[in-house]
């Protein structure tokens, strides 16, 4: 590109040179020329008032005086008398290359002034030149003007190339260069918009499969508890039976959980919260994560009222209270209280434990992406509480030492039109 613009740049100021120059040249060597004949005409008018005056006079011509006065210039006078007077000063220039005017006045006196028509193509030729010398400069300044602008667009072009290139490759950073011409700001613009969005569907796909490996893991360890229970009850064909219809639930679970994945990696789902019996949700999560804590030589107990129905979501539910749970197994200890009651305006889950608690740096970002202060994943409270406002709810710390944390649900006769929830399912 560069090469093109040079090219038609100096092929541009080549064709301007040219109209403006040529012209201009054939109009210096006339105006040369004919200053010089209107010089010499003077001349030859001037000598014959001076030969008039001196006949008049009665003075003699002085050829030296002549000469002098009119230096390089071949004079010849010519007086009417008897006999004629003929008057020669200076040197007879070469045939041909001469330039001649002459004057005559009534008195019968004629005057003829020649100059040597070298010294008129010598000034000529001066002329010209200073008129090439003029166009190679403006030649030489198009050039130059020509290598600045083709360096401030072919720059910036390349620029945009690498920024391009770099988008490809997956670096979605905006690189926030301008240049100065507004076509090309606006281009570096759209590419800096186009890397914001490249940047968010990155953030958002790394997210998706962080959230993923995350929430996937509780239905696949609560399945995987299922079979290890069905092959220790081989001999007992009525707890096989029961086991498998507990794997069978986990299945769904684990479909209904990759189901909230797909609609969070499309950062919008549509609400379905409808009244659901908490008991029953509740009933399966401790059942499940009962032999878990049995395992770990700790209580896993269900307390408060019964009956209570709220307005949300079985598996955005289930989800909530098993990333409590297994919070409560990973980092707290001594007896697991789930408990729930009924306020005006809420009904409250509550998950509780008898271990060390939450420490005060972390109490306050305890919900923030990434944050864990037991070597966890740092992702299980942030799910939790994006899940409980998705389906019009609300998860909080209300204690740290134990911890204590409730989840604030909606009661089922405030059931109202399905909305549309973004954010992180």
């Amino acid at each position: 590109m560069r090469r093109r613009l040079l090219s038609s740049t100096l092929l541009v100021a080549v064709i301007a040179v040219l109209l403006l120059g040529v012209p201009l040249g054939l109009v210096v060597s006339r105006l040369i020329v004919d200053e010089a004949s209107q010089e010499l005409r003077a001349e030859a008018t001037r000598l014959v008032g001076e030969v008039e005056y001196a006949r008049i006079q009665d003075t003699p011509l002085d050829p030296q005086q002549l000469e002098q006065k009119y230096p390089e210039r071949y004079i010849q006078i010519y007086e009417r008398g008897n006999p004629p007077k003929a008057t020669i000063v200076g040197a007879p220039p070469p045939s041909g290359h001469q330039m001649t005017e002459d004057a005559q006045s009534e008195s019968g006196i004629y005057v003829r002034v020649s100059r040597d028509k070298d010294q008129v193509e010598q000034d000529v030729r001066a002329r010209l030149l200073l008129i090439v010398a003029l166009a190679v400069a403006a030649l030489a300044v198009a050039v130059g003007l020509a290598i600045v602008q083709s360096r401030r667009l072919t720059l910036p072009l390349q620029d945009l190339a690498k920024i391009a290139e770099r988008l490809g490759s997956g670096d979605a950073r905006p690189s926030k260069h301008r240049y100065g011409i507004p076509e090309l700001d606006r281009v570096a613009e759209v590419l800096d918009r186009s890397a914001t969005r490249i940047s968010d569907l990155l953030t958002r796909e790394r997210e998706f499969a962080t959230d993923a490996s995350h929430q996937l893991r509780t239905p696949l360890t609560g399945l995987t508890m299922r079979l290890e229970e069905i092959v220790a009850a081989a001999d007992h064909p009525e707890v096989v039976r029961e086991e498998g219809d507990a794997a069978i639930v986990q299945a769904e679970r684990l479909t209904a959980v990759i189901d909230e994945l797909l609609a969070a990696a499309r950062r919008q789902r549509h609400s379905q919260a409808e009244p659901i019996t908490v008991d029953d949700v509740l009933v399966q999560q401790v059942t499940e994560w009962g032999p878990v804590f049995r395992g770990s030589g700790r209580d896993l107990l269900l307390e408060g009222e019964r009956g209570l129905e709220a307005l949300g979501t079985t598996g955005g539910l289930g989800q909530v209270v098993a990333s409590l749970l297994e919070n409560s197994l990973r980092h707290g200890g001594g007896t697991v209280k789930v408990s729930t009651s009924r306020s005006d305006n809420y009904v409250v889950i509550e998950v509780a434990d008898e271990g060390p608690g939450i420490a005060d740096d972390l109490a306050g970002r305890v919900f923030e992406r990434n944050v864990s202060g037991g070597g966890g994943t740092g992702l299980g409270l942030t799910l939790a509480r994006a899940l409980a406002a998705a389906d019009g709810g609300r998860l909080e710390l209300v204690r740290r030492r134990p911890a204590v944390f409730s989840l604030f649900l909606r009661p089922a006769e405030e059931k109202r039109p399905s909305r549309v929830v973004t954010g992180p399912a």
